[in-house]
């Protein structure tokens, strides 16, 4: 059941914000920005791990001015979507993205078989959801993600979780965060910045908490850490498309590694990469990137 807020309606440029009830415990908060024209296509972007849907702000307008419906989903734990203490393993939040696209389609027609585009953890997310649920989909697009194997570079869990744990945040003044993050990334728009803060709530005494607790943080780490995405790709039918951030580093060469070994693997891919980009790289450069992703759709690689 889709729930949109009154008090919320979409404009030029503003989204409609909606929640879809998927179970009696949660609803998932979205971003929704018109739907698709008789020749546009529907979209769901998917957010990475301790992030939000705020984030496809600028892909997404950019999107729908080219004709496609696009909704943002906050996935479980995260934004204003709701907070479980469990279900945070790669099956339960596929099955929850999967529940989602079933309730834009029954609401709308037009919302039929979209193209799922995500984002780091969000990425293995898409390609999950593309070898458990291709009859629902076109297609995805894993953004900077899609090929993560936590497992090859920390063997040990306990390994993992020490270097990969979040860090603590909490109590930190927003307006000293915001300059922070933009003294690091000073080509990011400033609604990219504002976008990124949103991944956390706003306290009355002007510091911040994080929308996603700490222990959940780490319930999706481990969840990641078990997830193999190599081992799905020989079984994926529907087409890929990966956009990388890389560059001359020794981590981008193993990226490129990786990203071999899936396009071998895969019926149809393809790979549009982003030559000296953030890891966010769509919200540093939104429409280059909703342009990569509207020329996909032009050309038929998504038909």
């Amino acid at each position: 059941m889709v729930h949109q807020s009154p008090h919320d309606l979409s404009s030029a440029g503003t989204p409609t914000i909606i929640r879809i009830h998927l179970t009696p415990e949660l609803e998932i908060s979205c971003r929704m920005w018109g739907t698709p024209n008789p020749t546009g296509t529907p979209i769901v972007m998917v957010h990475g791990l301790a992030s939000n849907a705020q984030l496809w702000d600028g892909a997404a307008r950019r999107l729908s001015a080219l004709g496609h419906g696009v909704v943002a989903i906050d996935q479980r734990g995260h934004g204003t979507s709701d907070k479980p203490d469990d279900g945070y393993d790669m099956d339960t939040v596929t099955d929850d993205l999967a529940a989602v696209i079933d309730s834009l389609t029954t609401n709308d027609a037009t919302w039929l078989r979209p193209i799922v585009i995500g984002q780091s953890w969000g990425g293995n997310i898409v390609v999950h959801l593309a070898w458990k649920h291709a009859q629902r989909i076109r297609g995805v697009c894993a953004v900077d993600g899609g090929t993560i194997d936590l497992k090859s570079a920390f063997p040990d869990w306990e390994d993992c979780a020490s270097q990969l744990a979040p860090p603590h945040i909490a109590g930190t003044r927003y307006d000293r965060l915001w300059a922070a993050i933009k003294a690091t990334h000073p080509d990011w728009p400033d609604d990219a910045i504002d976008a990124t803060l949103a991944n956390m709530e706003h306290l009355p005494d002007g510091t911040v908490r994080p929308w996603l607790t700490r222990d959940r943080h780490m319930k999706i780490l481990r969840g990641l850490w078990e997830h193999s995405p190599h081992d799905l790709f020989p079984d994926i039918t529907v087409p890929v498309m990966f956009a990388p951030a890389l560059d001359d580093s020794d981590f981008s060469h193993n990226k490129r590694a990786s990203l071999e070994r899936a396009v071998q693997s895969l019926d149809r891919s393809r790979v549009a990469p982003f030559i000296g980009a953030d890891h966010d790289l769509h919200a540093q450069y939104p429409r280059q990137f909703a342009d990569a992703i509207h020329a996909a759709i032009t050309e038929g690689f998504f038909a």
